[in-house]
């Protein structure tokens, strides 16, 4: 069976160093290109010894490189950098998962629109757990829209104190999923001050930032007497690594098209 070829788009942060890391330690996998930002102090130093795994004889580059010697692209970085990378990969053809979350409204229509082109996985996580939670919460509001005691939804999630966005772009598909079934139209960031009896169409979202938590989220159904809450906890971003490692291998030979951690998952 012939190896699934990788490129790691952020290969020098905290998440590209375990891509590379675990990636090496995967027969099914081999990376062939590690880049990150112009100008990154590590550039030209070993992938592989930067990820402290040993040498892999793939250096860390600013740019993809220009020779197709890989199947798909990894990107976790930063949006801006991110949507760089989607121009490279739509005029190369190049098939992407994107990992990165925090886009704007432009942001998102430009990655639908990539997916026109080019096969392109993104997933607001690219945890297994998540993506599996995700389900159960989907199945949780089936079961209880139209209660004739309402439903309060809040969905609380934490976070390491270096995430950028807020609240995660995993706690605002989770809002999605379930505004889709049971209709909730206002989306509530916080509470403070007197804001009343709490309206029934609402979602409220919290969002923590402590230490170097890799990520937790809780959604909560409160009943009139009793109360549903679905957990999914990481204990470290590995997590999110083996489920982008599996999703480039589902990519691999894809049609262009849009995909998510669902179809990875067969769910």
């Amino acid at each position: 069976m012939s190896k699934t070829r990788i490129a790691i788009h952020g290969a020098a942060g905290r998440m590209g160093q375990r891509l590379v890391a675990l990636a090496a330690a995967d027969p099914e996998l081999q990376l062939a290109a590690a880049v990150d930002s112009p100008g990154h102090p590590r550039l030209g130093e070993d992938a592989g010894a930067l990820a402290g795994v040993g040498t892999l004889g793939v250096k860390l580059a600013d740019q993809v490189p220009a020779a197709a010697g890989f199947d798909v692209v990894i990107d976790f970085s930063v949006p801006k950098a991110a949507l760089a990378l989607i121009e490279v990969c739509v005029a190369r053809k190049l098939p992407l998962v994107l990992a990165t979350t925090g886009f704007d409204k432009s942001g998102e229509e430009t990655i639908c629109q990539a997916a026109k082109t080019i096969p392109l996985l993104w997933s607001p996580s690219m945890s297994l757990a998540v993506n599996l939670t995700m389900k159960l919460t989907e199945i949780a509001a089936k079961a209880l829209a139209g209660q004739p005691g309402g439903v309060d939804v809040e969905i609380i999630e934490r976070h390491h104190r270096f995430k950028e966005d807020s609240p995660s772009g995993t706690a605002l598909k989770f809002g999605q999923i379930i505004a889709e079934v049971m209709g909730q139209t206002v989306h509530q960031h916080g509470r403070e001050g007197r804001p009343g009896q709490r309206p029934r169409n609402e979602i409220g979202y919290h969002a923590v930032r402590v230490g170097d938590n890799p990520g937790e989220h809780t959604i909560i159904f409160g009943l009139l007497g009793e109360t549903i809450e679905l957990k999914v906890d990481a204990t470290n971003r590995d997590a999110y690594v083996h489920g982008a490692l599996a999703a480039a291998k589902f990519l691999h030979g894809k049609k262009p098209g849009l995909y998510g951690m669902k179809d990875v998952m067969h769910l």
